[in-house]
């Protein structure tokens, strides 16, 4: 049975679809569309009829893909635009009606504890999993079978827009202060994925990476898209989403940078799948 999901992110909406069976599933396709949400959000406050329009067209270019497939279970997800914008839940039931499926808001600590999903993610030790997104920074830590979890509104379009705020910065500072060191960062998210394909590297030591990301920030946005083959989506906001991944890896004193394809429509599809093939629970008769 195929199964998909939809993340209605801050920079760039993406869908993935899977094929299952009650003990596997697989990756098969993704999509991704660049409509910045994030950019009106932060500047203006609110989420347009125009711009949501447009993230209309975009979920239904996806649904007809998953009818094409025969896809009939899926969940949509969106993350910190629509968390932050001022008519959150006006804009979620319009679009909602639009599409004839329901759309899940998500908190950043939710989205923080998502990333447990990941294969690998409570396997091993030292290791800090980092997600920095368009509009916010999610953080998670498997540590004595404990979930250690958290959101920051720190992200590359937010920071690009110069909307962070100090105060965020230092309650990042702070909390990184109280947790033990590690060695190895992993990071989510097309920002770091991409710095690493530039640098060709599947994993990068600490000091390199910070002294890559100091070059990169040297070349104009045109060098980036001409002469290293970023997105214009990506080659604009990459700086920013680096320096907040800069600061994580200074203040615990990281060894190792790597990263993975893993997102939050990844986490998305595998807690449906859980859902899709989990046994039947009895419940108590009232």
């Amino acid at each position: 049975m195929k199964i998909a999901s939809i993340d209605i992110g801050t920079n760039a909406i993406k869908s993935k679809v899977f094929n299952t069976s009650p003990t596997t599933i697989d990756f098969i396709e993704g999509i991704r569309s660049p409509i910045r949400l994030g950019a009106e959000v932060f500047e203006s406050g609110r989420l347009s009829d125009n711009k949501l329009d447009e993230l209309i067209k975009t979920l239904k270019k996806y649904q007809k893909n998953f009818i094409k497939n025969d896809i009939k279970m899926y969940e949509i997800v969106a993350t910190s635009a629509f968390r932050d914008t001022d008519n959150s839940e006006k804009a979620r039931r319009y679009v909602e009606n639009m599409i004839d499926h329901p759309i899940r808001i998500i908190s950043g600590l939710e989205e923080a504890k998502l990333i447990r999903f990941h294969p690998k993610a409570q396997i091993g030790k030292n290791k800090i999993y980092v997600d920095v997104g368009g509009g916010s920074t999610e953080i998670y830590i498997f540590k004595n079978n404990e979930h250690i979890i958290q959101s920051f509104q720190l992200g590359a379009v937010r920071s690009m827009l110069n909307k962070d705020d100090k105060n965020e910065w230092n309650r990042l500072s702070q909390w990184l202060s109280k947790q033990n060191k590690a060695d190895t960062l992993v990071g989510l998210g097309g920002s770091i994925k991409s710095f690493l394909n530039i640098n060709n590297v599947k994993k990068i030591n600490a000091e390199l990476f910070i002294n890559e990301a100091m070059n990169l920030k040297k070349l104009t946005q045109k060098n980036k898209i001409e002469k290293l083959g970023l997105q214009p989506d990506r080659a604009d906001v990459i700086d920013y989403a680096l320096q907040i991944y800069i600061e994580i890896i200074k203040k615990l004193d990281l060894k190792q940078i790597k990263s993975t394809k893993w997102g939050v429509s990844d986490s998305i599809a595998v807690k449906t799948f859980h859902e899709l093939y989990s046994k039947k629970i009895s419940i108590y008769k009232d």
